[in-house]
């Protein structure tokens, strides 16, 4: 059924009510007890979004490494939603949806496969889910089955019972994979059916790389890092496994090691997380000294540098401080 354009008097009530949305301020953040200026904070991250709608391109894109497109569109629209404005009428709701868009046409309308790797696909999912529910596109719900399905299909005939760079792969490492069970979690969340099996041989994978000393290798239980042993920490809080030995290895392993320098917005953003699940008073700590840090290097365009470009690196350093205000529901505790 076609919908029927609202009377003058319902349109004129409707552009209250979108000014008002847009004018309210997103969620409160939370300050606890740790020092934090709520208003320093949301300054920090108006700045950062306010740098990506600049810099998206008319397709609904940000400069990225040549196979990163999807990745980091997906990860600019999160970041846009954790401020907690409006996604329909709100001052960011054009960018959002460009972006959206953008995802989207990169979805195959046949498997759901969005971008060329599974990295890009498993972002993608995860804003897809994020949005679905919340932003006002048909094209939502469709695409995220579609995506899921193609998650748990690939994981099926891994012989890790896990993911790595294409659907089709066989072996299986924590990087990728942790990408899919975030995505995995943010849709059940969302309402999507993922069976427990799925989400319990993903666990499984993990711990069968974790190292004697709590840390996470990359394929195999060597050569731990804290990118992963981060990532680690985030799968197993989602799929609500934060009383196993395995988690408390891991995140006393994450305490107790260096930041991993090599991609450090990309390690923020899996470590903000698993902190904040990991212990209320560790994540105050690390919460108040990552917001110093950032607040030192952000650029006066608002945007921040790094290997894979401002676009990731604003990004992945603005979903660093969006537990300040706890809005998506993947950041519920």
């Amino acid at each position: 059924m076609a919908l029927r354009s609202p009377g003058s008097k319902a349109r004129s009530l409707l552009l209250i009510l979108a000014l008002w949305v847009s004018a309210a301020p997103a969620q409160q953040l939370y300050t606890g007890s740790a020092g934090i200026v709520a208003s320093e904070v949301d300054k920090m991250y108006v700045r950062g979004m306010q740098f990506l709608v600049r810099a998206q391109k008319p397709e609904g894109n940000w400069d990225a490494p040549s196979t990163g497109d999807e990745a980091i569109a997906s990860l600019a629209v999160v970041c846009l939603l954790a401020h907690g404005d409006d996604p329909n009428f709100g001052p960011y709701s054009g960018t959002i949806r460009r972006g959206l868009d953008f995802v989207l046409k990169r979805s195959n309308p046949e498997t759901g496969y969005i971008g060329q790797t599974m990295y890009n696909h498993g972002f993608s999912t995860l804003a897809l889910a994020e949005s679905y529910g919340a932003v006002d596109d048909p094209r939502l719900g469709p695409a995220l089955q579609k995506a899921v399905r193609l998650i748990i299909n690939s994981q099926a005939e891994n012989s890790s019972h896990a993911w790595r760079y294409s659907p089709e792969s066989r072996d299986a490492d924590t990087t990728v994979s942790g990408a899919q069970m975030v995505a995995l979690c943010a849709a059940r969340n969302a309402g999507i059916a993922v069976p427990e099996q799925v989400i319990q041989n993903g666990i499984n994978f993990f711990r069968s790389c974790q190292t004697p000393d709590g840390g996470i290798g990359y394929q195999f239980p060597s050569a731990p890092n804290t990118t992963r042993t981060a990532i680690a920490c985030v799968v197993m809080a989602l799929a609500k496994e934060k009383n196993t030995p395995a988690f408390k290895a891991a995140f006393n392993f994450l305490k107790a090691s260096p930041p991993d320098a090599q991609y450090p917005q990309y390690f923020l953003y899996y470590a903000s997380q698993a902190y904040f699940h990991g212990s209320p008073d560790a994540w105050q700590s690390w919460n108040r000294e990552n917001i110093a840090s950032l607040r030192s290097t952000q650029s006066g365009e608002g945007n921040w540098d790094g290997q894979l470009g401002p676009a990731f690196a604003t990004a992945g350093s603005l979903l660093s401080l969006a537990l300040n205000y706890r809005y998506l529901p993947i950041y519920e505790r």
